[in-house]
């Protein structure tokens, strides 16, 4: 399940226990409030039995005063000499003190009763026991309660967290294969074609091409296949970093394209302007033309079948950095992909694979410690910015 379908769930998850702890938490304070007004009616019943100068008056006030204790469910037990059970009252079960397994049970809860408080009394004439009412028992489940919830939004969390992950690190194993197997394609397909053309007799060989002439397109192609097996064999380790040229990384991207620019787009211009004076920057001058080219090439999916122009800017104005950006003329980026446009599998074009981008992004983040962000999108045009630190002078 992707990061969008878990989130509507977690969220539920989360108003569900905060709903809980809130409605619990109203529960315990409207039990508090009712303690307190029980607290201003014994005081106001002592308050009338002080007032009151008739005989009777003391003796009614507290009559009173134990029926608003027995009325608060507090457990109390009244036991005389030797344990015997007088009276009980709120207690968690049914028991009758008159028979001699209600006074078994109702000994053996005051005795528990008696480890958390004690007994209030002379034990030669009586004792009472008490315990804590409904609500202060409730109150020593909430740490334990929300200790609960935290563990199981945490164990959530952390389920989905990896699942993602397991996800992600699957559509970047299938992307990378696939990209292994496109930039393979190229270079085999034409050494298929080379070797048809070699078995054919000179007279018969197209435009009268020469063996001369097929093995320099045979050394070309199996130039090729180094370069696709050298990057892959660099991006799936540490790669060993040096001080280079930025502005040679993008000469060669520029030599590289220009010469299948008819064929990769039609009517699309590459426009190259570098600083002069660029610092040197620490990095791999393979995988960086890489990155560059996949950034590139994104832009030419966008102009494809409707041409404009790609611009490819390196300069240097900030303090550390070396800046390239890559601007096309296309119609910007979908709206619905752009937070994600650097993740495995996410495209924009029909059918595309998603791993441009996301490698361009792996090679100049995670690699190089750079900085590669979609800079601005729009119906006028794309622009996208690579940022590299500037290498440390020996």
């Amino acid at each position: 399940m992707s990061g969008r379908n878990w989130s509507l769930p977690l969220a539920l998850l989360f108003l569900a226990l905060l709903g809980w702890y809130l409605f619990y938490t109203e529960q315990l304070v409207r039990a508090f409030r009712a303690d307190t007004a029980t607290l201003t009616r014994m005081f106001s019943e002592v308050q009338e039995g002080l007032a009151d100068t008739s005989s009777t008056g003391p003796l009614q006030a507290l009559y009173e005063l134990q029926q608003i204790i027995l009325d608060s469910r507090v457990p109390l037990i009244l036991t005389g000499p030797g344990d015997t059970i007088i009276s009980a009252v709120n207690l968690p079960f049914e028991a009758d003190p008159a028979t001699a397994l209600g006074q078994a049970r109702i000994l053996d809860y005051a005795r528990r009763l008696e480890l958390r408080h004690a007994p209030v009394g002379d034990p030669t004439v009586q004792l009472i026991r008490f315990g804590d009412p409904p609500e202060l028992q409730r109150l020593r489940w909430i740490p334990w309660l929300q200790a609960g919830g935290l563990l199981l939004t945490f164990l959530i969390g952390f389920l989905v967290l990896r699942a993602q992950r397991r996800a992600a690190a699957d559509r970047a194993w299938t992307a990378m294969a696939r990209e292994l197997a496109h930039q393979l394609g190229t270079p085999i397909s034409s050494l298929q074609g080379w070797l048809e053309v070699i078995r054919l007799s000179p007279r018969d060989r197209p435009a009268g091409i020469d063996d001369a002439e097929i093995a320099g397109e045979i050394e070309q192609d199996v130039h090729r296949l180094e370069r696709v097996s050298r990057r892959f064999e660099l991006i799936g380790r540490e790669p060993r970093l040096g001080a280079i040229d930025v502005g040679e990384v993008v000469r060669g991207v520029e030599r590289y394209l220009k010469g299948r620019l008819p064929r990769l787009g039609a009517g699309v211009r590459l426009k190259v302007h570098i600083r002069k004076g660029l610092p040197e920057v620490k990095g791999s001058e393979v995988l960086l033309a890489w990155a560059l080219e996949n950034i590139v090439k994104n832009a030419l999916d966008a102009l494809a079948g409707r041409g404009g122009t790609i611009s490819l800017r390196a300069f240097h104005r900030e303090a550390g950095w070396v800046t390239v950006e890559v601007r096309d003329t296309g119609p910007g980026v979908d709206p619905l992909i752009r937070d994600r446009l650097f993740e495995p599998g996410v495209s924009g074009k029909a059918g595309g694979w998603g791993v441009g981008l996301s490698l361009a992004h792996r090679i100049v983040v995670r690699i190089h410690g750079g900085r590669l962000e979609l800079l601005q999108t729009g119906p006028e045009g794309t622009v996208f910015q690579l940022r590299l630190p500037v290498a440390e002078s020996p």
